[in-house]
Order: C-alpha cells, then structure tokens, then sequence
C-alpha cells in the first residue's frame, strides 16, 4: 500500500463521470462529438494545477502531458493511456453516480429505475467487496467507468508522482484519447508529438487482471443490389434487396459463429447494422477472431452464405467489401516481452496474483501496438460496463493506482 497516500482517484471519478462524453458512432468528425471535449479540457487544467507543465489538449480533444525524469538512468519514455468518451450503448447524459459505503452484500435498488437491481447472484464479483465502498450510477444511465476510471486512476497516479519526488522513475507520457468506442481513438493521434517508446492502456475489469491479447477485427459490408419497380406492377419484374439482406440475415448459422454463442477464443461474424430500399440494401458486418488466419476464414464465411442467397436470385447483384479495423496486440508484444513483464512484477509488488487474459474485443491497445508503441492492458475495476448496471469497487481503483507506481519504479530499476 503507498503509504500515508489520501487516495483521489474515487473523488476525481465521481467528479468526471458527471461530465458527458458520449461518443456518436454515426458521426465521422474528430471528435465525434463536441461535448468530449469538456473533459479533456478539465484533465488538462488539473494536470497543469499539479504543475505539469506541457499539459494541454488539441483541436482534435487528445490530452498530453510529461511528467520528467527524475533519475540519472537512460530508461524508455512509458506511456499511460486511457480514454475519455463512454459509450453509445446507454445514456450518459446526466449520470449521478452514488457511493455506497461499507457495502453488506445486499441488493442495491438503484433509485432511478428500481427495477434495476444490482445483485451479487448476477454479478458474484461483487462479493469481493462486502465491507469495502462501490460506486455505481443511479440507474437510468450507465456509470462511465469504462473509462473514466482509468483515466482518475493516471491522473492519481500523476498526482501520486508530483507529490513524492522521492519516486524514481524515467519520463512518464499521459495520454486521454476520444473516440475510443467507436473504434476511432487513435485516428488523429499525433504518435511524434507523444513520443514515447512502450505503453500500457488502463481499460480493463477485475484486479489483477492483465491483458496482452486482443481479438483481431475487421468490418465487412455486404451491399445488395435489387431491381426497383412499381409494387402495383412489379410481377416478375421486382427484386426487392431489402428481402434478400433478410434472407442473408436468416442464413447466418444459428449455434456458432455469432457473439451470442460463442466464448474464449471463439471468433465471430455479428451484423451490427442495416439499412436500405427494395432497390439497394446495405447489411454491416463486425467480424472477429484470434488469429489473422481464423479472421480471414469467417470472412470468407460470411461471403460464401451471402452469394449462395444470391444464386437464388439471378437478377440480384452483391457487392463484398471487408475493411481492416484491427490487429491482435499479441503479435507486437511478443517481440518486447519486457512490457508485459514489467506490469507483472508491478502487479506482484502491489500483493496481486498476476491473472493474464485475452479480450474478445480490442482497445486503442490494438492499435497502438502496431504504431510502434507496444502496449498492454491493465485493470482498472469496472464491471457491468455500457449498461444501467455498471459499477466499480473504489479499493480496485486504489489497487490500480499502486500498480503504476509500481510500475515506473521497476521500469527505472531494471534500465
């Protein structure tokens, strides 16, 4: 435990889960919505409050800032990343979060909407909290740990590090990105500028968790081309595209190969969105695996049920496009082993049991791994995420503030 540290990362969460920043995954800006920028704004200006002095935030709502070196050694500039926007699954407008002190271990009806039910039968990580503080929303929007709690959880840690000097570590990079929910979090990211060597996002669940993995991910787009005529005289001259998205739809195997009924390294295809007339219709596609070979496999999939629906209609035409999103971080980390090293030796320090996982799903991890800054992802506490539901254990964000410290001091002990 550091000692005789007063914690702020519970306080600064439940003052920045109180500011929305939705992102608009129909919206292509940089922002996608305006609003994101009011917390980068604010975590710039508590950042220059610690007397961090290059701290600011762009055009674009990306927050960076330096801490320096305070040690004599050469150690590799380490990046701390997390990011600002909640997701468009559920509100995030006017969220209320409540600390719940010395939790019992009993229902929570949340005030809001009390038929939402936080309930340690559904969520048995919560029994690891009795007698410990949680926080959730009020239940008519979703909390926003995910991931405001990583974010209060850097800026404790900074807070931490411009208050104990004694700390020896090397240059420390923070970087608050926008978007990331809506797979854009790194699009307008000036990596020159951040000019760091290795780094570790904050976005993940339970203590002790460390991720090193990611799925792999690209979107497909299967666009159907029909024959438009007048209903009242379209016999046997109609071809309605809007039908045969449907008919692909209803193709789609029924017990695999969807995220409904599949789990650990298990990838998917999952139609995300649809849209069209009887002349042309548009089916959206996420397709997920492991591996490049297993990602390139469902893709093919997918096309060949969509064309053999086609052949069922030869006046019909289909177009097939899959766009890259994402790469598994793994293939990048295995060539710089001392990143995640460094992170379990800090989980060990911190008296955490090192619990490593893949994601069935990406961080700006991913991404940022295959711009040159290799990057794992570390634990913050959230639970329940992008729902009415959503909570975090305050003792699991202080834990995660311990692991950076940690984390710097092994990074300069071991250069």
């Amino acid at each position: 435990m550091l000692q005789s540290y007063n914690f702020t990362c519970s306080e600064r969460f439940m003052r920045y889960v109180q500011v929305d920043t939705q992102s608009d995954p129909q919206n292509m800006d940089t922002p996608s919505s305006e609003k994101q920028k009011d917390l980068s704004k604010l975590l710039a200006e508590e950042l220059q409050a610690m007397g961090i002095a290059d701290a600011h935030t762009d055009e674009y709502g990306y927050v960076y800032a330096t801490i320096p070196s305070n040690t004599d050694k050469d150690v590799p500039v380490i990046c701390f990343c997390s990011h600002v926007d909640t997701a468009p699954d559920c509100s995030g407008t006017g969220v209320k979060p409540i600390l719940h002190n010395n939790y019992n271990g009993e229902d929570i009806v949340l005030p809001a909407d009390t038929t939402q039910v936080l309930s340690a039968n559904e969520f048995t990580y919560l029994k690891g909290h009795i007698g410990h503080d949680i926080i959730t929303a009020s239940g008519d929007t979703l909390l926003g740990a995910d991931d405001k709690a990583g974010v209060a959880e850097i800026m404790d840690m900074a807070n931490y590090l411009v208050t104990h000097p004694e700390v020896k570590h090397g240059t420390i990079k923070i970087l608050f990105t926008p978007d990331e929910e809506v797979g854009r979090g790194t699009v307008k990211l000036d990596m020159q500028k951040l000019g760091a060597d290795f780094g570790y996002t904050l976005d993940g669940g339970e203590e002790g968790t460390l991720e090193d993995e990611t799925f792999s991910a690209d979107g497909a787009v299967i666009t159907v081309h029909g024959v438009s005529a007048h209903p009242g005289y379209a016999k046997g001259y109609l071809v309605n595209a809007l039908k045969i998205a449907g008919e692909i739809l209803a193709s789609l195997p029924a017990k695999e190969f969807s995220p409904e009924t599949t789990e650990g390294r298990e990838g998917f295809v999952h139609p995300v969105r649809m849209e069209g007339l009887a002349e042309k219709a548009t089916i959206e596609f996420i397709v997920r695996d492991f591996t490049r070979e297993g990602l390139k496999a469902n893709a093919e999939r997918l096309q060949t049920i969509a064309e053999q629906v086609l052949q069922r209609h030869p006046k019909a035409r289909m177009e097939f496009k899959v766009t890259e999103q994402y790469r598994n971080m793994k293939e990048v980390l295995d060539q710089h082993p001392q990143v995640v090293a460094h992170a379990e030796e800090a989980y060990r320090r911190t008296g955490l049991t090192v619990r490593k996982q893949s994601i069935r799903g990406g961080t700006d991890g991913s991404k940022l791994s295959f711009m040159g800054l290799p990057c794992p992802n570390l634990f913050t506490g959230m639970q329940g995420i992008h729902s009415k539901k959503e909570w975090i254990g305050v003792k699991d964000m202080q834990k995660a503030v311990e692991v950076l410290v940690n984390l710097v001091q092994v990074w300069e002990e071991r250069s």
